[in-house]
């Protein structure tokens, strides 16, 4: 595996820039709480990560560098070291730079230049955390692949001796057939045996042996089952994992307070609930900082299930704020293009898209509603694993 081995250690971030005065304040800047470690440019940089890959786990780019952009860095990166998270900075924030950076470079954030220091260190702790969350990630998909293989070869080995035996009884039995003549009875096959019954417990005892091999080999798609990330529906309730969105997440200052929620009616939650988790922290994040400096801010988060409803509308999850709300042209294109209302703070739109992403993998569906000046309201609709009544609280 790339990358710590130990997902809680500290990686370097490498900082490229064709600026040496950038360079000197970014490890100036950020060398108090990072390793930092910088690159005069893409081919630098590439000998630096080719030589100590597994120490670096973020990468932050210049756009606009001489020889190679780092646009072309980006994608060298996402192909050679996938274990490294990317941000690209640039002054040069045209549409099409974004898109190519999201979608080629994948890069978790774009940072507008001249940095902000501190929006610049709180998405170098954001690419962090990911970092972090994609080695363990990662370790534990290693282990779970170590675990099949190990299950692999053990099916391999117990079914090599009863299926075996049934192809040895089988070839018996056929060799004992007598083949028909011009007097034998239509419809009646003929074998021979060296005592009665010999044929019917040759069948009986590879019937056995072939119920034995097909146990195993539902044993094992089991466990295949369970140790796949995320193929088998978990049980989690709605509202526990507001619960736990409400306990844990990062509020700031009086934040917590503008949330209120209400369970109208809880339900048990398909899907894995980490994705989940993440897609309710990323909407209440949205949420939060589209309130920041509205008068009387109000975040609502609302759990509901009617078993009347169209199929596919039966159990949602409801955000809704009393903020800005979206115009109409960037409403159009959420979940489907990296847009965003917050480009001048680091946002790059991803997130809405990633939120769409695993409703898609649980089958289920995001909307999102919300006119100027009236609010935003984005609805997560399930297709509940179970209804449980529950009072409005």
């Amino acid at each position: 595996m790339q990358g710590h081995d130990l997902p809680g250690e500290a990686p370097y971030i490498l900082f490229v820039d064709d600026e040496p005065t950038s360079r000197k304040w970014f490890a100036l800047e950020f060398g108090n709480e990072f390793k930092v470690a910088t690159a005069g440019g893409a081919d630098e940089a590439l000998a630096i990560l080719g030589e100590r890959s597994h120490e670096f786990g973020v990468l932050v780019t210049d756009y606009r560098m001489p020889e190679r952009d780092g646009m072309k860095l980006l994608r060298a990166v996402q192909r050679e070291f996938r274990h490294v998270v990317r941000l690209l900075a640039t002054a040069y924030a045209e549409k099409d730079v974004a898109i190519a950076a999201v979608n080629q470079g994948k890069v978790l954030r774009i940072l507008e230049k001249p940095l902000d220091g501190q929006a610049t260190r709180e998405a170098l702790r954001e690419a962090i955390a990911v970092y972090r969350s994609q080695a363990l990630e990662r370790m534990l998909n290693e282990g779970r692949v170590a675990a099949l293989r190990e299950a692999i070869g053990f099916l391999a080995h117990e079914l090599n001796t009863p299926l075996a035996t049934v192809r040895g009884y089988v070839s018996s039995v056929a060799s004992r057939h007598v083949p028909a003549t011009p007097d034998s009875p239509p419809g009646l096959a003929q074998f021979t045996e060296d005592h009665p019954g010999e044929i019917l417990a040759a069948l009986e005892r590879a019937e056995r042996r072939a119920l034995y091999a097909q146990s195993l080999v539902s044993t094992f798609v089991q466990s295949a089952r369970d140790a796949y990330p995320g193929a088998l529906p978990q049980s989690i309730t709605a509202s526990s994992l507001v619960d736990a969105l409400l306990d844990e997440f990062p509020f700031e200052g009086n934040e917590r307070a503008v949330v209120a929620s209400e369970i109208q009616r809880d339900f048990s939650l398909p899907g894995r609930r980490d994705l989940l988790y993440l897609v309710l922290c990323t909407l209440t994040k949205n949420a939060l900082l589209a309130l920041r400096g509205r008068p009387g801010p109000q975040l609502r988060v609302e759990v509901g299930c009617d078993p009347q409803a169209p199929v596919g509308r039966r159990a949602w999850i409801q955000f809704k704020d009393n903020g800005p709300g979206i115009p109409a042209a960037v409403l159009a294109k959420l979940t489907r293009e990296p847009v965003t209302t917050r480009a001048e703070s680091g946002g790059n739109g991803m997130g809405l898209m990633f939120c769409h992403r695993v409703m898609q993998a649980i089958s289920g569906a995001i909307d999102v509603r919300s006119e100027v000046g009236q609010g935003t309201a984005v609805t997560l609709f399930f297709q509940p694993l179970a209804e449980n009544g529950s009072s409005p609280r």
